[in-house]
């Protein structure tokens, strides 16, 4: 049957655009579904502050009159211009396990990409390093996170089959949290600490921590420059991801490493597990889905660690300790057994020791694509 594709370009046509992986997906256990209103202000023009410098366009393929699939084309200005490349991204990349439907949808973005001046294409991506990203290669029956993309097996060989090559790769991991600080680990951190003139921040809500959050993403900006495709974020992307995420963290899983003049130096970020919460509302806050989410804040035995990242002045003196075993501890009060790390480039060595302590298993492998067009 033919395919033809169909641009996004009404308020119903971006509905169905979100609301395809739900039936894709539909009775998969390991897949998480997204948080259903995040999704649809990440991909307005008029909420998502990374519009300033991205220009994109939203796809969905049809089989007759049944959607088979969806992809977005974005054009990240900063990036290409931070790394010196002309490459158009592709996100949001779904589809039914039909060659013709891949075909057509990378086919649609590489021709909008060239008609842009590109002259390579990546992804799956986003508009930011805070966007989910990579396309799973490796742990298709584990448990998706809510900051990790799930996809069946068939989608990488349709990559390959597509020509695309490895750009890059991310690993997660699963770890079993034990329930005594190392002391070794407590040595460190109090050397560290006393070396540095260094302290933690005790935040009892989270409006203790909002002072510092702005300063954390600045530091994230500094931290993460050399990570694949990253852009610093402005401004308004540091306020929207401040006012969206700091409302409703949970103060002591959450440690902020400040020096004598309360600057933060290091700092780690972690969450209770929303994965089963969001599966029970199928990543939708009403009727009842907010109840689940709370329930799951409240008392959860799986914590998702979102990020962490040290000041470049500060690297390889041992700040990552500080954060962790602040954090480590209110584990341990709140009967935390295990921990599932978000997707790390698996060259970024300095953030992958942390786990070598710990008992655990590297579970998850999602690989960014690349293509070069051709002259």
């Amino acid at each position: 049957m033919e395919i033809s594709i169909k641009k996004v370009d009404t308020k119903n046509d971006l509905r169905k655009f979100i609301n395809y992986p739900y039936s894709l997906y539909k009775g998969n256990k390991f897949w998480c579904p997204p948080m259903h209103l995040d999704e649809k202000n990440t991909l307005s023009r008029t909420k998502n502050p990374a519009f300033e410098f991205c220009d994109a366009e939203y796809f969905l393929a049809y089989r007759g009159k049944e959607i088979a699939g969806r992809v977005a084309g974005i054009i990240n200005h900063k990036a290409n211009e931070r790394w010196n490349e002309k490459l158009v991204r592709f996100g949001w990349i779904d589809f039914m396990d039909d060659p013709k439907v891949s075909e057509k949808l990378i086919e649609t973005i590489i021709v909008w990409g060239k008609e842009q001046g590109m002259t390579g294409i990546h992804g799956p991506l986003g508009f930011s390093d805070m966007d989910n990203e990579g396309m799973l290669i490796k742990g298709f029956e584990e448990q998706s996170t809510l900051a990790s993309i799930y996809n069946y097996p068939y989608y990488p060989e349709h990559m390959v089959r597509l020509g695309f090559e490895k750009a890059a790769d991310w690993v997660q991991y699963e770890f079993e949290v034990p329930q005594e600080i190392p002391d070794k680990v407590e040595r460190l951190s109090k050397l560290v600490r006393e070396k540095y003139k260094l302290h933690v921040v005790q935040a009892k809500k989270s409006k203790d921590l909002l002072p510092y959050a702005g300063k954390m993403f600045v530091l994230l900006n500094q931290a993460f420059d050399q990570l694949y495709g990253f852009t610093a974020l402005t401004q308004k992307q540091i306020d929207m991801y401040v006012k969206t995420y700091f409302g409703f963290i949970r103060p002591e899983y959450v440690s902020f490493v400040v020096d004598e003049q309360d600057d933060i130096v290091g700092f780690g970020v972690s969450m209770p597990s929303m994965t089963k919460a969001l599966r029970k509302c199928n990543g939708r806050l009403f009727p009842f889905g907010f109840i689940y989410l709370l329930r799951a804040m409240k008392k959860n035995d799986t914590i998702d660690m979102y990020l962490n990242g040290v000041r470049p002045d500060y690297h390889g003196k041992g700040i990552n300790a500080l954060y962790y075993n602040e954090m480590h501890k209110a584990y341990i009060r709140n009967r935390i057994t295990l921990a599932i790390t978000m997707p790390q480039l698996e060259d970024n060595a300095k953030a992958l020791t942390i786990w070598k302590n710990f008992s655990g298993r590297q579970h998850l492998t999602r690989r960014c694509w690349v293509k070069h067009f051709e002259h």
